[in-house]
């Protein structure tokens, strides 16, 4: 049988009812303020005319979305792939790198200098490197399609970055979870996959879901290889119409692509604070 709450319960809940309404009436009527200020002071500018005719012009953005959107499906299928081979390439860097003993000495030596690397030279020149010069090699069995070696070019870079962050949560990992699957009978391996990787996993999973959001909006730079994806449609519609506004469809569809992404990501961290505070 339940008890009914208190009376003192009952007036502290109604008062953090009150308090919540009106911290979220404060909160739009101050969101809506700065809104239309910031809009009135832009639309004030003397040279907002013009602006607007050059970047938010309707019928232009009406006429170069569908092949904005044509090119945005080919960053989707270029993101899932590279996600996948990220995960993967990223967590064997890491696997590499946490293997003990100096008989493991040139793979951990060959998983730093891999990490240092890829993490050192920027991604547009990876591209460039990969995407010109992978072909010029003329070796029998190398991809020649511009998408497949951006999609390369984005998980070597990537991984580097991703194999550093499962290393830091397994890492982060204490040597007694270690200790006591092997004191179970455990092999190194078994111990790996079944206690130490899935705890590893679940505290990076935040800055891996960041990483994925930086990497939503990179994956636009495969149009320097000449992929015809989004911002490469936006380009062409552009040089056909002498109007700017092309780019703006493609900067907006990318933003609605990484939003779902980073909510996500705020979710997934919010919850690892909640678990960690209790």
């Amino acid at each position: 049988m339940t008890r009914a709450p208190s009376p003192l319960a009952v007036e502290r809940q109604a008062y953090r009812r009150s308090r919540a309404r009106r911290s979220t009436a404060v909160a739009l009527v101050s969101t809506v303020v700065f809104a239309v200020a910031v809009g009135v002071g832009l639309v004030t500018t003397p040279g907002w005319p013009r602006v607007q005719a050059t970047f938010l012009d309707p019928v232009t953005a009406w006429e170069s979305l569908p092949a904005v959107l044509g090119g945005l499906w080919l960053n989707v299928r270029v993101l899932v792939v590279a996600e996948i081979g990220i995960l993967v390439v990223g967590l064997a860097v890491a696997l590499l790198r946490t293997l003990r003993g100096p008989v493991f000495f040139p793979v951990r030596a060959l998983a730093i200098g891999y990490v240092d690397l890829f993490r050192g030279v920027p991604l547009l020149i990876a591209l460039y490197l990969v995407g010109f010069g992978l072909p010029a090699l003329r070796l029998q069995g190398i991809p020649t399609d511009v998408a497949v070696l951006g999609t390369i070019a984005l998980v070597l870079v990537y991984s580097a970055y991703v194999s550093e962050v499962f290393r830091a949560g397994i890492e982060s990992v204490h040597p007694s979870q270690r200790a006591a699957a092997r004191s179970l009978g455990l092999t190194h391996r078994q111990s790996m996959r079944l206690v130490i990787l899935p705890q590893a996993v679940r505290r990076v999973l935040p800055p891996l879901l960041n990483d994925f959001v930086a990497l939503q909006k990179d994956v636009g730079l495969i149009s320097v290889l000449g992929a015809v994806d989004a911002i490469r449609a936006a380009q062409i519609a552009s040089a056909r119409t002498f109007n700017f506004t092309p780019y703006v469809v493609a900067g907006l569809l990318f933003v609605l692509l990484a939003i779902p992404t980073g909510r996500i990501a705020d979710a997934v961290a919010a919850r690892a604070a909640r678990r960690e505070g209790a």
